[in-house]
């Protein structure tokens, strides 16, 4: 009997039988709705892939990378420098234009590549593009405080770029240094790289921050016709092109408002006439205790002078530099010849405090190195440039 009953005990448990399903039990409540998604260009993710596709992007890559913005050899040296890689170095550009300053943990000798003027975490800042215009991501459109002078803003919006993307470019294309002071007799040139540096492109555009002798010839600031009509990109991206190479002369972009003109009339000229007075304008510059050969002529090693402290060991420190005396105990002042030599300026012989000529003779020097470093041959403003050179030639003959 108990074996039957195991049995049967084992049989129950190993296949049991299913019971009744039970009742559904209440449903739950409904989510909240998520946020909707910002529309499509136009509600068409065509309009998207026209620029984000490998088939548009790479023609562009390839143009830009051929650009002198993409090559040279600025990088290397300034990107790496925390006052020089807001403008040489790609993400020390990045940095500053998000913070306004330069990370130093950050900085590198890479150059502005894409992701410089363009940022993914800035993003569209509308998608409207009919209505509000393609920004293309730019990083900045803001208007532009001048290094020289904060109280001078720039802004490169008009007509013809009505969202100011011309903006990005001034970022950088602005001088470095100001002008000699016409208050002052005299100015120091005090090194090899003195001037408005590379890019006085926006100010000269702008019809500011030359060496002004006068009023003559001088427009109202921001009143030239390619600062009210044209501007960066329309001249230099004419057809989203990244060469950033300017139109040409004969270009639909140039003759839809005036006839061809190849150059600006009598500017190389005046650039010749300049630079051959700037040659032979005399300012001096103290002499400094140096090791000598026994022929009385600098030594030099690995190029260098060698500076004597006041004991006449040689010293890389420019604090322990000695200015020889003459028999009376007056500091020693040397004839310096050229402000502007083969289109540096000279700072001197030593180079140490520079060579010092008359502020008029020194503002010649810089107006010449800012149409210099412009670049446009005077195109970007004809009439200012042109005024800075007469009154400069004037000046000086």
């Amino acid at each position: 009997m108990m074996l039957a009953s195991s049995a049967l005990f084992v049989n129950c448990t190993s296949d049991p039988i299913d019971g009744k399903d039970g009742a559904d039990g209440i449903d739950g409540i409904d989510g909240i709705d998520g946020i909707a998604g910002i529309d499509g260009v136009d509600g068409s993710i065509e309009e998207c892939i026209a620029c984000h596709s490998s088939e548009h992007r790479d023609p562009i890559k390839a143009e830009y990378l051929a650009s002198a913005h993409a090559s040279g050899t600025s990088w290397a040296y300034a990107g790496t420098r925390e006052g020089c890689a807001r403008c040489h170095s790609n993400e020390g550009f990045a940095d500053f234009q998000s913070t306004g300053m330069v990370n130093p943990g950050s900085l590198t000798a890479n150059a502005i590549s894409c992701t410089g003027c363009h940022a993914s975490d800035v993003g569209h800042r509308s998608f409207d593009f009919d209505l509000d215009g393609n920004d293309y991501a730019l990083r900045t459109l803001a208007p532009v405080q001048l290094i020289v002078d904060p109280s001078i803003t720039i802004d490169a919006t008009n007509d013809s770029d009505p969202m100011g993307r011309s903006n990005t470019c001034v970022a950088c294309h602005q001088p470095r240094h100001s002008a000699p002071d016409p208050a002052d007799a005299e100015y120091t040139i005090d090194s090899g790289h003195w001037g408005p540096h590379h890019g006085p492109q926006s100010t000269l555009l702008e019809g500011i921050e030359g060496y002004e002798f006068s009023d003559i010839g001088i427009s109202a600031a921001g009143t030239a016709g390619h600062k009210e009509g044209s501007s960066c990109v329309n001249c230099h991206m004419s057809s989203e092109g990244h060469t950033l190479e300017p139109s040409t002369p004969s270009s639909a972009t140039c003759t839809e408002c005036h006839s061809q003109k190849d150059e600006v009339t009598g500017f190389a000229t005046g650039m010749a006439t300049l630079a051959a007075d700037l040659a032979l304008v005399e300012g001096w510059e103290y002499r400094y205790s140096v090791e000598r050969d026994t022929n009385g002529d600098p030594v030099l090693v690995d190029g260098d002078l060698q500076f004597l402290d006041i004991n006449g060991d040689v010293t890389d420190d420019g604090d322990m530099y000695v200015i020889e005396e003459d028999s009376n105990g007056d500091q020693i002042k040397d004839v310096v010849i050229g402000a502007v030599l083969d289109n540096d300026p000279n700072p001197g012989f030593y180079g140490v405090i520079g060579a010092t000529f008359t502020s008029d003779e020194a503002g010649a020097a810089f107006n010449y190195l800012f149409l210099l470093e412009d670049k446009s041959n005077g195109v970007h403003n004809p009439n200012y440039a042109k005024a800075l050179l007469a009154q400069s030639i004037d000046a000086l003959q």
